[in-house]
């Protein structure tokens, strides 16, 4: 698989929206330049989901922000990619996660256990999956040192969430020149720092009540008075870009000075599908 490049469109409601609208919207994405489309798996067929986006769609790959491997076999995941693959073209990321113990003990208390062991069992079985899912073809949703390594050993490189231009910086030392880093960003497309910011508190709601995430935040300089009250501005600040087209076009750009290869942005809005957002930073984040 070629190496990712450019900018792509990280949506929930790409995966969970109404199917003949997804399917639309894809189309749409593709045409507009966006080089891959991300989707998350937080419950339901996630690969029937990736296949409609892949046949929505002519040239942008479709990648899995994350494949849950508590929800997946290594087996099953392997059958879905090759089968994906042989329909629809080399365009299937498999992006791969452990998610959260908040989420995954809710309904299996104790499951959740040994999250790296737990990811380097689930390579294996990608390993060997007859086909095998090869490693440049995953990516593995990397914050913490150990896991960054094991991006860098046993997959095409990190697929960083909820993260500051900072992380991208240590992402990109961490796994080296060789090795992909596609950071996830937030953005609100609004001149207004009171709407900019109550969108990006409504977001991170439920993400600052998961240790996986705030224990990376105070690794980046960020305490207890920052996750309060929904966020400190100067976390919101940090993890959602906001303001017009050129300035959500910089905070991109900042990602990749500092070593992405990709990033695929998160548009908030109030409700909805945020297309007319895409269709407005479109000419901005597709040009390169």
């Amino acid at each position: 698989m070629e190496r990712i490049s450019g900018t792509g469109i990280w949506s929930f409601q790409l995966r969970y929206g109404d199917p003949a609208e997804t399917a639309d919207a894809a189309a749409e994405l593709d045409e507009l330049g966006y080089r891959a489309l991300w989707i998350p798996d937080v419950g339901g067929d996630v690969f029937a989901a990736v296949e409609l986006l892949m046949a929505s769609t002519r040239r942008a790959l479709v990648a899995t922000g994350i494949l849950n491997l508590w929800m997946h076999s290594a087996a099953e995941s392997a059958e879905a990619h090759a089968r994906l693959s042989a329909a629809h073209g080399d365009r299937f990321l498999m992006g791969i996660g452990v998610s959260h113990q908040l989420l995954i003990d809710s309904s299996d208390p104790g499951r959740y256990q040994k999250p790296l062991a737990a990811m380097r069992s689930f390579l294996d079985g990608l390993d060997e999956a007859d086909p095998p899912v090869d490693a440049s073809h995953r990516v593995l949703a990397a914050l913490g040192p150990k896991m960054l390594e094991l991006a860098r050993t046993r997959a095409a490189g990190a697929h960083p969430y909820n993260v500051t231009v900072e992380h991208t910086a240590q992402a990109r030392e961490a796994v080296g020149p060789d090795a992909v880093v596609a950071p996830e960003m937030a953005v609100a497309l609004t001149t207004d720092a009171d709407r900019a910011r109550a969108l990006g508190r409504q977001h991170l709601e439920n993400y600052l009540m998961l240790e996986n995430y705030t224990n990376n935040l105070r690794r980046l300089g960020f305490g207890d008075d920052d996750f309060a009250a929904g966020g400190s501005d100067r976390l919101i600040d940090a993890l959602v870009a906001w303001g017009d087209e050129d300035a959500i076009a910089r905070r991109v750009q900042e990602h990749r000075d500092a070593g992405a290869d990709h990033v695929c942005v998160q548009a908030l809005i109030e409700d909805g599908l945020p297309l007319e957002t895409w269709r407005r930073l479109a000419p901005a984040l597709t040009s390169s």
